[in-house]
C-alpha cells in the first residue's frame, strides 16, 4: 500500500508539472511542428531553422530536418547555414558607421574614397555615390556570372573587372540588383579603415553582438561541429549534395555564415533602432536610412487574391514592403546549397529569420509567413498551399511552353569545320577567361566554376550542358555559345546571353600556346623576303620565337601547332613555316585577315 501511495503522489506530480508546462507554452506556435513536417516533406526539403524575435528576446528558436541528410543529423538553432545575400546588410552598416565617424559620405561620388574603382564611362566615375551603390540604382545590370563562374580568390581582380561592365541604364534610371556594387562597398571599407572587411565585420558587429557562432568563410563553418551540409533538388523530388561555394572574394556581397540565434541578435539589434542591450551598435541615423525607400523595385499593385500585400522598394541592403498592411523590411540569400530569409517588422518589433540547407528553396519564405501571420494575429492563410501551387502551375507553364515551341532550327546542319578548330581560350575582360578543350570526341568549356559539354546545334552554334561528378546533365541547357569567325574563316571569338539585359556577351579566342624547345625554334630563324622588305625571326630572352617587320615593333609568336603560330598581341594573324622533305625551313606565309602574304626564306 506504501508502495502505491508512493506511485500515486509521483504521478499526479508528473501531471501537475505536465499541466503547468502546457499552460506556460506559447499558443502562437502550437501546431508548427506539424505545419512545418509538411513543409518539409512537400518540398522535398533536407532541413531548415527558425528563430522569433519579439522585441529584445527570442521567443521561439527550433530545428527541423537534417544539417546532415545522409547521416540523418538534426538541424538545431544552433546550426551554421549559408545566409548569402542577408550579408548586405551588415556591409552596408559598416558604411553606416563610417558615415556617423566623418570619414565618408552617402551622397558623394565614391571615387573620391576609392580612386581604383572604375566604370564604363566618364558620367558614372563623376556621379556614382554610395548611396546609388548601395540602393542598386548605379545602371549597372547584374553581370553575376562574372563573380560566380570566372572564379578568384582577388577581390581586387573582381573590382577591376566593373570598368568593362556595361551599364543597361542610366544611372537612378531603374532599380538592378548588383552583387558587385556591394563588393566595392567592402573595398571602400577596406581602403578607410586598413583593415580588411572581414576585420570590420568581427569587431563591429559579431564582437559587441556575441555573434560568436557566425563566421566569414565556408571553410571556417566546415570546422564547426555543427555546421550544414548544403543540398540541391535533383528531378524535383531527389535531395542532392551540393559541394560549398567559396565566395570569399566576393565577401562583403553574400560570405556571412551563421544561425538562427546569432542572426536573431542582429535582427533584435534593427528592431531596437539600433541598440544591443543598451549599446548603440547600428547609428540611429543609418538605421533609419537604411529602412527607408531610397529606390522603387517596382509597383508591386495589391491583387484581388491578397489586396492588402503590396509595394516593392529597396533601402540600403534591405527590401521593403507592405505584408498584410505591417511595413516589413526583409532581405533573402541564396548561394549553392542554401537559401535565407531575415525579415523584422519596426513597427511591431518582430524579427524572424529562417535558414535552410537547400538552393533556391520556397521554404523560407513559406516558414516565414506563417510564422508571421501568427505573431501578427493575422487570419489564416496557407502558404503552404498558396506557394506549391504556384510553384506547380510555374512549372507546368513551363513545360506547355517548351513543347509548343516551334523549333528555331528545322534542319540539321552537320559541323562545318574539325573540332580541333574551336579549342583555346576565351577572354572577356569583364568576365574572365574560359578554356575550351577538345577531349575524345567531345568538346567541353572549363570556366574557373563549371565544366560544359558542347553539344552542336548549327553551323557553328553549340549548345551548353552543365557536366558534374555525376555526370552531363541534359535535362536543361545554358545560353548557347555561338562562335564568330575572321574573313580567312578561322574563329576568333564566341558569344554567350550571359546578360539578360545586354547583347550577347563576346570572348576573344586566344590560341592556346604549345610547348616547344630553344633547340626546335632554332629551325625557324632566318630572314624572309617580302615585298622587297627584310622580315627578321630571331630568338628572344632564350625562349621567344620574335618576329620583325621594318617600321614595326617585334611580335612575340606563341605556337600553336606543328609549324604554325599566332602573334600574341594579334591572335587574328597566322604564321605558318612551309618545311621541305628534308624539314628545312623554306617559306613563311602571313595568313590575315586582310589576305595571306608569302615571304620566301633567304638563302
Amino acid at each position: 500500500m506504501r508502495k502505491f501511495l508512493t506511485l500515486l503522489l509521483i504521478s499526479a506530480t508528473t501531471f501537475s508539472f505536465a499541466q503547468k508546462q502546457k499552460s506556460t507554452e506559447d499558443k502562437r506556435f502550437v501546431g508548427l511542428d506539424t505545419a512545418f513536417a509538411r513543409v518539409l516533406k512537400d518540398w522535398h526539403a533536407a532541413g531548415f531553422a527558425v528563430a522569433v524575435v519579439e522585441k529584445d528576446k527570442i521567443v521561439y528558436a527550433k530545428g527541423f530536418g537534417y544539417r546532415d541528410y545522409e547521416n540523418k543529423i538534426p538541424v538545431t538553432p544552433n546550426t551554421l547555414f549559408a545566409i548569402g545575400s542577408c550579408t548586405k546588410a551588415f556591409t552596408a552598416s559598416l558604411i553606416g558607421m563610417l558615415v556617423q565617424d566623418g570619414k565618408v559620405d552617402y551622397d558623394k561620388p565614391v571615387r573620391n574614397y576609392l580612386p581604383e574603382l572604375k566604370f564604363y564611362k566618364d558620367e558614372m566615375n563623376n556621379k556614382i555615390t554610395l548611396r546609388d551603390m548601395m540602393s542598386h540604382r548605379t545602371g549597372l545590370p547584374r553581370h553575376d556570372y562574372s563573380w560566380y563562374l570566372f572564379t578568384t580568390p582577388s577581390r581586387d581582380s573582381l573590382i577591376q573587372r566593373i570598368q568593362y561592365m556595361e551599364p543597361s541604364a542610366d544611372l537612378r534610371e531603374r532599380w538592378q540588383y548588383n552583387n558587385f556594387m556591394f563588393l566595392a562597398q567592402g573595398a571602400v571599407v577596406e581602403k578607410i579603415t586598413s583593415k580588411k572587411w572581414e576585420d570590420n565585420i568581427r569587431e563591429k558587429i559579431f564582437l559587441p553582438l556575441g555573434m560568436s557562432n557566425s563566421f566569414l568563410s565556408v571553410d571556417d563553418m566546415s570546422k564547426s561541429n555543427d555546421a550544414s551540409i548544403g543540398y540541391a533538388l535533383k528531378n524535383d523530388s531527389i535531395i542532392k549534395k551540393l559541394d560549398y561555394y567559396h565566395i570569399d572574394a566576393m565577401g562583403p556581397a553574400g560570405s556571412i555564415n551563421s544561425s538562427v540565434n546569432d542572426m536573431a541578435k542582429w535582427v533584435t539589434t534593427w528592431i531596437n533602432n539600433g541598440k544591443f542591450n543598451g549599446k548603440e551598435i547600428i547609428p540611429a541615423a543609418h538605421r533609419s536610412e537604411a529602412i527607408s525607400s531610397q529606390m522603387i523595385v517596382g509597383g508591386d499593385l495589391p491583387s484581388k487574391e491578397k489586396p492588402d500585400i503590396y509595394f516593392s522598394n529597396y533601402g540600403f541592403g534591405w527590401f521593403l514592403g507592405s505584408y498584410r498592411g505591417h511595413y516589413r523590411v526583409e532581405h533573402g540569400g541564396n548561394i549553392d546549397g542554401f537559401s535565407a530569409s531575415t525579415c523584422f517588422f519596426p513597427s511591431d518589433s518582430i524579427g524572424i529569420i529562417v535558414l535552410s540547407n537547400q538552393n533556391s528553396s520556397t521554404v523560407p519564405s513559406i516558414v516565414r509567413n506563417l510564422i508571421a501571420d501568427r505573431m501578427l494575429k493575422l487570419k489564416y492563410l496557407d502558404w503552404e498551399s498558396d506557394l506549391k501551387n504556384t510553384a506547380d502551375k510555374a512549372k507546368k507553364e513551363d513545360r506547355d511552353a517548351k513543347k509548343s515551341a516551334i523549333p528555331s532550327v528545322k534542319k540539321t546542319v552537320m559541323p562545318i569545320r574539325d573540332s580541333k578548330e574551336y579549342e583555346g581560350l576565351y577572354s572577356n575582360s569583364a568576365y574572365g577567361t574560359f578554356d575550351i578543350q577538345l577531349q575524345r570526341d567531345s568538346l567541353f568549356a572549363i570556366t574557373g566554376k563549371s565544366t560544359w559539354w558542347l553539344r552542336h546545334k548549327q553551323y557553328d552554334i553549340f549548345d551548353v550542358f552543365d557536366k558534374d561528378k555525376d555526370g552531363i546533365d541534359t535535362s536543361a541547357n545554358s545560353s548557347p555559345m555561338q562562335f564568330q569567325m575572321n574573313t580567312n574563316g578561322d574563329i576568333i571569338s564566341v558569344e554567350m546571353n550571359l546578360e539578360s539585359t545586354l547583347k550577347p556577351i563576346s570572348f576573344t579566342k586566344t590560341p592556346k600556346a604549345k610547348e616547344i624547345t630553344k633547340d626546335s625554334l632554332q629551325k625557324y630563324v632566318g630572314d624572309y623576303q617580302l615585298s622587297g622588305m627584310t622580315l627578321k625571326v630571331f630568338i628572344k630572352n632564350e625562349k621567344t620565337l620574335t618576329l620583325s617587320v621594318p617600321g614595326q615593333p617585334e611580335y612575340e609568336l606563341v605556337a600553336i601547332d606543328k609549324n604554325k603560330f599566332s602573334i600574341k598581341i594579334e591572335s587574328s594573324v597566322t604564321i605558318i613555316f612551309s618545311v621541305n622533305d628534308k624539314n628545312e625551313v623554306i617559306e613563311l606565309t602571313s595568313v590575315q585577315p586582310n589576305g595571306t602574304f608569302k615571304a620566301p626564306r633567304k638563302k
